[in-house]
């Protein structure tokens, strides 16, 4: 909790809730005599001024030049957030009517690049979604296609459904039947495993014998190493075009650099991935993420696991007005359907 959110009486906290909420709502500054009709409170418009003047001297409040109502700062909602927001108890509704939108069928890609745009539209802002890297993923079925000389094509189907191919340079010529037998070692034995398990696995297992299956363990180990490389993690970027009608993201310098830190990624996926060594929700408002082009928004984000490990992490960023009785709700939600739609694709850890 915040420490201004200790320094506020019942009556600055009831005050401070209802401006930010009357602010998310309508956009516009908050003057005196609207707070003193929306927060039920039997007090004088002049008490109020007196208490807004307050919360401005903690840096919760501030009256633009042209008005004089006032707007939550950044500090104001963090504190709305941490004590004061209001969420609605769990929706089953909520949750039925996501998963009738989000797409069925059409592997992990699919899935969460659905749950992207889903994110989007129904927050109004920009869905986030990273890519789990396909190590996380048990393997059905593997081929091995001898090409030319010293290249192998791998045919990789994961149980998501998934299929990557891939090209290896082997150290030594393989026979047809030397990759025949090591793909069929490897389907009988390890299909339902992750790669780096297999790996292991083959390498202990070829440790451990000395007898005819050494010269196909061998084989199997050389194309293991190579089959599934050492992707970079990658993510999803769903509505960015939505933040151009935003009035509160109307300045063009702003959004050109919220637009090349989407498209750049980075920055983003460094942010994402601290929010994956949490439980739970996590929500940074402006400058709290560490990044200048974020400094007019809010993120908020939730990871989705499988079996307890987390493979990923889904969000909303938008403008710090943000309704998030809303948005907070819709992303817990979200992640808990990618979970339990990819909980028969990763093996339990």
């Amino acid at each position: 909790m915040s420490a201004s959110s200790h320094r506020l009486d019942p009556r600055a906290r009831h005050l401070l809730r209802a401006l930010v909420q009357q602010y998310i709502a309508h956009g516009e500054p908050v003057g005196s005599r609207t707070l003193a009709r929306q927060s039920g409170l039997d007090v004088s418009a002049a008490t109020i001024r007196n208490i807004m003047a307050d919360l401005e001297e903690l840096g919760l409040v501030a009256a633009p030049h042209t008005s004089a109502g006032r707007v939550p700062t950044a500090h104001g909602y963090r504190v709305f957030i941490d004590s004061l927001i209001e969420l609605p108890p769990p929706d089953s509704g909520l949750l039925r009517q996501l998963a009738g939108q989000l797409p069925q069928g059409q592997g992990t890609q699919g899935l969460l690049a659905g749950a992207g745009e889903l994110l989007s539209a129904m927050s109004q802002s920009v869905g986030v979604v990273t890519v789990p890297q396909r190590a996380a993923f048990a393997f059905r079925h593997i081929e091995f296609v001898p090409i030319d000389g010293q290249r192998v094509l791998v045919v990789l189907v994961f149980m998501d459904h998934e299929v990557q191919n891939r090209i290896v340079q082997t150290r030594r010529p393989f026979s047809p039947e030397e990759l025949e037998q090591a793909a069929r070692h490897l389907n009988r034995h390890y299909a339902g495993r992750t790669w780096p398990e297999i790996r292991a696995a083959l390498l202990a297992e070829l440790r451990a014998t000395r007898s005819e299956l050494e010269r196909t363990l061998s084989a199997a180990v050389e194309l293991s190493e190579q089959a599934l490389p050492e992707a970079a993690e990658d993510m999803l970027v769903a509505g960015q075009t939505r933040l151009m009608g935003n009035p509160d993201l109307a300045d063009l310098e702003r959004l050109r650099g919220l637009f090349d830190a989407f498209a750049e990624k980075r920055e983003l996926l460094g942010l994402l991935e601290r929010c994956a060594k949490a439980q739970g929700v996590r929500i940074f408002i402006g400058e709290e993420s560490g990044l200048a082009p974020l400094g007019a928004c809010a993120v908020v984000t939730a990871p989705y696991a499988v079996n307890g490990r987390v493979l990923g992490v889904l969000g909303v960023i938008g403008p710090t007005r943000m309704a998030y009785d809303k948005v907070i709700p819709l992303v817990q939600a979200t992640a808990e359907l990618v979970g339990q739609a990819l909980k028969d694709t990763a093996p339990a850890p």
